[in-house]
């Protein structure tokens, strides 16, 4: 990794590099520092396509300039992270930036300034770095170290949005008369230039709002929840064909193998995958990824693709990892596909959230019942939840943007509402059995099986958008077995 030019004192590190003199730069002489001004060709962009969410994400605006009428609202993306030293993080922009413009730029922020009749938007973004004063290639951030950006009238066609230097917002936010609204949490900046004209409780209902809108899907998200379940089930094979190679490695070869496909056909995956091999399974979120792969254990994969426009998927499948379920395996992964069938069949319009939670909590109650592991009758082991040592966790969540999507929702807005076309959950029952619960046959310890769909809500019902990949035991079996050759 290239070095970039540092000042030579620790003082001059925090001059603005506009004000510097090429002396300050080690080897940069004032012949150089002229010679770099010139001989660039004109590489402005015109007649630009406008991103093909304009149309949605101007409808979000116009949803949230009607509820906050006469408020300034500030919606920043967020700024690099540091890492270590002098690396940073991946950017990844805020949710309801992304969700409001399209963009994905860090240090961008929307502002939407309010007029007669509601509000006016403007995007602010970092322009082009300038070639002028040496930006381009002296700073760090500058475009012949990290790459171009696209200028402000590019930004503009794109996004449909007017567009300023962000360099020029904090002033003006400063002198901003009038109430504002911000979402906290993802620019310091920002909140600094604001802290005297906003209060915690008013900005929370700006982002519980947000979280909210995005309860229902737009025809796009859910072309986008598409794409990124078919991209997961893609990756979901590429693991299954390498899976003796994992079994000579470790849980990290899975995980390198899921993300080649998250990174070639998407942006990331949208959560750190799970690759939980025989008695991690029963970790809900194992994600070292550092076991062993061994043939007659179960891996339960809990992955999924995030793509280029911030959607993910979220889909888990348990399988056999030399193709075959032992018997016991099978009783116990039978058991969990019955829960998620029942549960599946309860999300439709009009029924209430939790419904599709309790009807796979009843079956996975049965089961246990059943076995012998906790005494009936059902309605006893459920009032009492006696169910949830082997259970754990709820049975799904929202979808979108965030794997666990619409978390600042309103509990009466979310697991207390009913459902409606349009939203996304998932449905994901699971049992996990311990490899130290003395409470269960020893056969039974260090099993652990999840699986888990991504569901849309329609009019007339639900549709799975991850019914690419099997979920029947002998239909893992089969798909298998037909990828292994």
């Amino acid at each position: 990794m290239a070095e970039e030019l540092t000042p030579e004192t620790p003082d001059e590190a925090e001059e603005p590099i506009k004000q510097r003199k090429n002396g300050l730069y080690p080897g940069v002489s004032d012949e150089l520092a002229e010679n770099m001004k010139s001989g660039w060709a004109d590489t402005e962009l015109t007649g630009l396509a406008p991103i093909p969410q304009a149309a949605e994400t101007a409808a979000r605006r116009a949803a949230l300039s009607a509820r906050f009428p006469g408020e300034r609202l500030v919606v920043p993306a967020g700024n690099l992270k540091t890492r270590s030293n002098d690396t940073e993080y991946a950017f990844r922009a805020s949710t309801e930036y992304a969700y409001l413009t399209g963009d994905q730029t860090h240090d961008g922020v929307l502002v939407l300034e309010p007029v007669a009749d509601g509000h006016e938007a403007t995007i602010y973004l970092l322009p082009r770095s300038d070639r002028e004063n040496g930006e381009f290639w002296l700073d760090g951030m500058g475009e012949l170290w990290v790459g171009r950006r696209h200028s402000l009238a590019e930004a503009e066609q794109l996004l449909g949005i007017p567009a300023k230097d962000v360099r020029e917002l904090t002033a003006a936010l400063k002198e901003a008369t009038g109430p504002v609204r911000a979402v906290r949490g993802h620019d310091a900046g920002i909140e600094a230039a604001l802290t005297d004209k906003v209060t915690a409780e008013r900005d929370e209902e700006l982002r519980v709002f947000l979280s909210e809108a995005r309860l229902v899907k737009d025809a796009f998200e859910i072309a986008e929840l598409e794409k990124a379940c078919a991209s997961t089930a893609r990756g979901f094979e590429d693991v299954v064909k390498v899976l003796d190679k994992a079994e000579a490695t470790s849980e990290r070869y899975i995980e390198g193998t899921f993300f080649l496909r998250a990174r070639v056909e998407g942006n990331d995956v949208g959560y750190g995958s799970i690759c939980a091999a025989g008695p991690h399974a029963c970790t809900l979120h194992w994600v070292r990824n550092d076991g062993a792969v061994r043939p007659g254990d179960l891996l339960l994969l809990d992955a999924g693709v995030e793509t280029t426009e911030l959607y993910t998927a979220d889909v888990t499948r348990t399988l056999p990892i030399n193709g075959r379920y032992t018997d016991v395996q099978r009783k116990i992964y039978d058991a969990v596909y019955e829960a998620q069938e029942a549960g599946i069949a309860a999300v439709k319009p009009g029924a209430a959230y939790r419904d599709f939670h309790d009807a796979a909590q009843r079956v996975l109650a049965e089961k246990l019942v059943e076995w012998g592991l906790v005494e009936g009758p059902v309605e006893r082991v459920l009032e009492l939840g006696l169910q949830r040592r082997w259970t754990l966790h709820g049975t799904g969540h929202m979808l979108g943007m965030d794997v666990h999507d619409c978390a600042a929702a309103r509990t009466e807005a979310y697991v207390d509402t009913t459902l409606e076309p349009g939203m996304c959950l998932t449905v994901e029952p699971g049992l996990y059995f311990q490899a130290d619960d003395l409470t269960v046959p020893e056969e039974y310890r260090g099993i652990g099986v999840r699986i888990e769909d991504d569901i849309l809500v329609t009019e007339d019902g639900n549709r799975n958008l991850s019914d690419q990949l099997p979920r029947r035991s002998d239909e893992v079996e089969a798909w298998m077995a037909a990828l292994k050759g």
